[in-house]
């Protein structure tokens, strides 16, 4: 992965891995609860930073694993987590390991990404007038951080 330079007296930016794990709705808390027995995952001034994206998983199983093979194409419905970690390689393996123990499937889909992310510089555009803080609540904003 080529370092990316770049300076903003907004955000800095941080190297790292994004682990895109696809697992069927009722088993994926489980799945990240056993990440973030490795790693807090922490985003500048937050934690436990996660993203779920809903979606449809297609499959068909080959001979030889766990399962009869088949003859046709099985679709489940899934959430893709995502994660973005800056663990070393030991823990990254930990993380991983951890998935696998956690994920209801023999073969799960989770793919390692080399990425970078931005994290904002604290005190700055506090007085952004797009920030919810600056404006009408909104539905979304958690109970814990209306004013």
């Amino acid at each position: 992965m080529t370092v990316l330079h770049l300076t903003s007296d907004r955000f800095r930016t941080e190297t790292g891995y994004r682990i895109l794990v696809q697992v069927p709705e009722p088993d994926c808390d489980a799945v990240l609860q056993a990440i973030l027995s490795y790693d807090p995952l922490p985003y500048g001034d937050y934690d436990r930073v996660a993203f779920a994206t809903s979606g449809t998983q297609q499959f068909r199983s080959l001979p030889g694993g766990a399962n009869a093979a088949a003859e046709t194409v099985v679709k489940v419905p899934c959430l893709e987590l995502s994660v973005f970690t800056r663990a070393d390689p030991e823990k990254l393996e930990q993380i991983l390991r951890a998935t696998y123990d956690a994920h209801p499937y023999e073969e799960p889909v989770i793919q390692i990404v080399p990425a970078f992310r931005t994290c904002h510089i604290r005190g700055v555009d506090e007085d952004n007038p797009n920030r919810f803080w600056n404006r009408k609540t909104a539905d979304w904003v958690p109970g814990a951080h209306r004013r």
